[in-house]
């Protein structure tokens, strides 16, 4: 009985320790329900996108309840629960900038749909496929840099959400999941250009024409949603004389993952049909005429 009574007054006298006590075991609370909601979503959900997104929200929503417990639970009464919401933002965010534009942007990045794991983006000058959005970081794995081309480097690269509002974000795979890229094919003079033209088509549109036929669809899709001008998705060529030889420039459609070996099968493919027209067309390369070779006279008989 006096343990208890002995107990009752220490509460009495320590007021302050008894409300943190309370504050983290609400705060345990809190977790350990985030903590089991997500393990039951993502037992319970087969889909991998939608059991993705719901942890991410179940995350976000833990984070707010824990600020507003927090603001709540140390502002006294709801008659000052206002002024200290008030007080508590000025505070941090002068102090958690880059943290507080950290958690916006992960919630605008979910919101909006600004980029999700699996595309493949350009921010902050950084390249790669995106593979985990969190309340903080955006990871992804980097394409590029000391490899060339469109492939991974092999590390793994974490970037702050917050860098969604401080500058360009460049999505390869939202809503149009091609990119139109293009090559230099170098002709010699003489050759039957006309033959020349209908390889590098034919190739193209034989090699390409997947791409060409599900790319128009999804591109019809982007005239409707946004305000832009119908594009030309068939492979086209385009001829330039220069010093050297006759440049065909070929430019063409093709998915965003596919870039470099699609240019390889091109190249190839062109290759072979050229060599089968027994010099009628021929690839050229830099070549350098020599005008003229000056004379010199030496007499090996004059003494000094």
């Amino acid at each position: 009985m006096n343990l208890i009574e002995d107990i009752k007054i220490w509460i009495s006298e320590n007021p302050f320790v008894v409300g943190i006590v309370k504050y983290l075991l609400w705060v345990l609370f809190i977790i350990i329900v985030i903590k089991l909601t997500r393990r039951v979503l993502r037992r319970r959900i087969s889909n991998t996108s939608a059991r993705y997104k719901s942890q991410k929200g179940i995350e976000i929503l833990g984070y707010i309840l824990l600020i507003l417990l927090s603001l709540f639970y140390f502002s006294g009464s709801m008659k000052n629960f206002t002024i200290a919401i008030g007080v508590f933002t000025a505070g941090i965010a002068f102090t958690l900038q880059e943290l507080i534009l950290s958690l916006a942007g992960s919630v605008y990045i979910f919101l909006v749909k600004v980029y999700k794991p699996g595309d493949r983006i350009e921010i902050n000058g950084i390249k790669g496929d995106v593979i985990d959005v969190d309340s903080i970081y955006t990871t992804m794995m980097e394409i590029g840099q000391w490899v060339s081309s469109d492939n991974y480097s092999g590390r793994i690269v974490k970037l702050s959400n917050a860098f969604v509002f401080k500058g360009p974000i460049y999505n390869y795979s939202q809503d149009f999941p091609f990119i139109w890229d293009e090559f230099n094919l170098p002709i010699k003079y003489g050759s039957d250009i006309e033959l020349a033209k209908l390889i590098v088509i034919k190739i193209a549109r034989k090699v390409l024409s997947d791409y060409t036929l599900n790319s128009k669809a999804k591109w019809n899709d982007v005239v409707n949603k946004y305000y832009i001008e119908n594009a030309e998705v068939d492979p086209t060529l385009a001829i330039t004389l220069n010093d050297n030889w006759i440049q065909f420039n070929l430019r063409y459609i093709v998915d965003y993952k596919k870039r470099r070996g699609t240019k390889d099968v091109l190249n190839d493919e062109i290759r072979k049909e050229i060599y089968l027209t027994n010099g009628k067309v021929m690839l050229a390369s830099t070549t350098l005429e020599l005008i003229k070779i000056p004379k010199l006279e030496v007499d090996v008989n004059k003494t000094n």
